[in-house]
């Protein structure tokens, strides 16, 4: 196995990372901006307010996505694979 497999190896694999991180984290961003700005506006300053729909955002972007994720990973995991008796030699 050459370096420039190895180099491609790597960033299929922190690609695959960010496509599968990016949805929810910018979910949460998003929820926890709008719920800033709902306690700047209405000066309640709670924490609980900005965690409990955060959490449940990210929960429900999970269950919503979690089949289009597993499917990625599940491709990336096959092509892993594949390429596994190529790298032996």
């Amino acid at each position: 196995m050459s370096q420039a497999d190895v180099f491609s190896i790597l960033q299929n694999a922190m690609m695959v990372a960010l496509e599968l991180s990016l949805p929810i984290l910018a979910i949460g961003v998003v929820v926890g901006v709008v719920i800033s700005i709902f306690q700047a506006v209405t000066q309640i300053n709670d924490q609980t307010l900005s965690l409990v729909p955060k959490i449940l955002a990210v929960f429900a972007t999970l269950g919503l996505l979690g089949p289009w994720m597993f499917h990625q990973l599940m491709q990336f995991a096959i092509q892993m694979l594949t390429r596994l008796p190529v790298a032996g030699t």
